[in-house]
Formats: structure tokens, C-alpha cells, sequence
């Protein structure tokens, strides 16, 4: 089974402020939302654990997985933001704004990484461990997750970018032989 995990809260998710690559830390809410998860999460043994190299999905790895030493993998980092990293949420400019209400239709900004990019290297990373057995943890962030999604769920046309996922949210994916299912939110 793949469980695909975003990370816990961090100040700047607490501010509402676009953080893409900026490399935080959880915050104390992050850290009482991993451990959560791993509570949740407590009958699963995972035999491989990836993460993003960002401290924050590191750090819900080895919360949700404290005996597992976390394989980092530069595919599952976030979206690159570029010029708008950091921008206030609250405060968009007019084409992040347009880029926002419909991903979809619009491709992202000058300077950001394109969606379909994305999707790219979440997919290179998934054939790279699709012939893994047991279970798989993979730590990462929003678009970098819903790339993933994207990227396993064929015909999809873009379903998972409009969807909110939370902090520590987690879709899993039964893989068999290779054979990966279409993921489901785990509640």
C-alpha cells in the first residue's frame, strides 16, 4: 500500500503566506498534526519511506515513521514558485489570482513551474518505485502531492488541482504487482 502524507502545519501555512520551496519547520501544530497521523497510522509498518528535502516534510516522515530512515528524493519537492514565493494568500497578485480559480485552464505565471511539469517528475518518481513491495510512505507537499495524484489516476484532467488538502493529509493506493490504484483520501 503507498500512503501519500502532506506535511504538518508550519508558521508560514499559519500565516497564509506561499512558501513553496522555502525550506521551515513544523510549528507546534505541525508537530501535534504528524504525531496524529502516525497515531493513525500506528498499524502500518512502512518498509520505505521517501520525502521531499524540505525540513518540514522530513520532519512528518520521521514522526509518522520513527524507525524508518527517510530516503529524500528531490522529485517530490514542491512546486517551484519563484518570484511569488512568499506572497501573502490574502494579497495575490492579479494572474496568481487567475491561476488560482482555475489551474486547469490557466498555466501558471512567468517564472513558477508549470503544473504539467509537475506531474512529470511525480510521475518519473512513481515508475521509480512502482516495483517496490510492502508498504510506502511518501512525505510531501500540496501540489507536489496532487501531482502525484494526478499523475496516478488517468482521465483525471485536473480533478485534484482545485481539491484542498490539509495539513498531514493522506491518500492512499494499493499496489500490486506494479499495478497502482486510483488514490483515496484516507479519513
Amino acid at each position: 500500500m503507498i500512503y501519500i502524507i502532506r506535511h504538518g502545519q508550519t508558521e508560514m501555512n499559519n500565516r497564509r503566506v506561499l512558501q513553496g520551496r522555502s525550506d521551515y519547520p513544523l510549528n507546534e501544530t505541525g508537530i501535534r498534526q504528524a504525531k496524529e497521523a502516525a497515531a493513525s497510522l500506528q498499524d502500518v509498518h512502512f518498509d520505505y519511506v521517501f520525502t521531499s528535502p524540505l525540513t518540514r516534510a522530513v520532519q512528518t516522515a520521521q514522526l509518522v515513521a520513527p524507525y524508518a530512515q527517510p530516503v529524500i528524493d528531490e522529485r517530490l519537492i514542491e512546486m517551484e514558485y519563484g518570484p511569488y514565493e512568499g506572497t501573502d494568500l490574502g494579497n495575490l497578485p492579479p494572474e496568481m489570482v487567475t491561476f488560482f480559480k482555475d489551474f486547469v485552464n490557466n498555466p501558471a505565471p512567468e517564472g513558477m513551474e508549470q503544473l504539467s511539469e509537475v506531474v512529470e517528475r511525480a510521475g518519473r518518481f512513481v515508475e521509480d518505485i512502482r516495483h517496490l513491495e510492502g508498504n510506502i510512505l511518501i512525505s510531501t507537499h500540496a501540489i507536489a502531492m496532487k501531482g502525484i495524484l494526478e499523475y496516478l489516476t488517468p482521465g483525471s484532467n485536473g480533478a485534484y488541482w482545485n481539491i484542498f488538502v490539509g495539513n498531514c493529509g493522506v491518500y492512499t493506493a494499493q499496489n500490486r504487482g506494479g499495478e497502482i490504484s486510483v488514490p483515496k483520501e484516507r479519513k
